[in-house]
């Protein structure tokens, strides 16, 4: 009877134009929306991308700006460097160059103290007081002022036309003189030390030069 029944009622209702209604199932759970969590989950990525990007970025500024300073603290230490450099070859050579004339200053004074002061007075007194730096006594003056008063007098000015010996000593020619000063034409004293410097090398002394004068006519 059940069975029939049930026939009846679906005949009924297909014949009336109303479609039987399954019967319902028990109910089933929802799924989840899947496009929607995938926008989500690439968002996320996307934001992830770009802050490490920035950190990146932010990163490659710092070492370059660490680099940089580097760089110019290097440059800096460069030139401080070499200031210092130029500074020191600067103070190096300022000392060299006091040291050198403090030396030649002092060469100076060595040869002005050891150097014997020219003499004064006549041509005669000249060179009786040079006598003794040429090693002779004043017992060889006589003989040296035989000498030059036979060749020139004494005078310093005295030229012999025909040789053109000069001076007091009568050199030949008179620049030689220019050995023992350059006012050899003027000052008797320079024509004197060179005359007798001649003498010693020439005779030992102004007797032998004497003696040669005498039996020669010339020294």
């Amino acid at each position: 009877m059940a069975v029939a029944g049930a026939t009846t009622v679906a005949t009924i209702a297909v014949a009336s134009g109303v479609a039987a209604a399954a019967p319902a199932g028990p109910a089933s759970k929802a799924a989840p929306s899947r496009p929607a969590a995938g926008v989500a989950a690439l968002d996320a990525t996307s934001a992830a991308r770009q802050l490490a990007r920035e950190k990146a970025d932010l990163a490659a500024r710092e070492q370059d700006r660490l680099v940089a300073e580097a760089h110019a603290a290097a440059r800096r230490e460069a030139r401080r460097r070499a200031a210092a450099r130029r500074a020191r070859a600067a103070e190096l050579a300022a000392a060299r160059q006091a040291q050198k004339l403090q030396q030649q200053q002092q060469q100076q004074a060595a040869n002005s103290a050891s150097a014997p002061a020219t003499p004064s007075g006549s041509p005669q007194q000249i060179a009786a007081a040079m006598l003794g730096s040429f090693g002779w006594s004043s017992d060889q003056f006589g003989c040296l002022q035989s000498l030059w008063n036979a060749e020139s007098g004494w005078n310093p000015s005295a030229s012999n036309p025909i040789s053109g010996a000069y001076g007091i000593p009568q050199a030949l020619p008179g620049s030689k003189m220019a050995s023992a000063g350059p006012d050899w034409q003027t000052n008797p004293a320079t024509q004197i030390k060179w005359g007798l410097g001649y003498i010693q090398s020439v005779y030992g002394s102004p007797c032998a030069a004497w003696s040669h004068e005498q039996s020669a006519g010339w020294y």
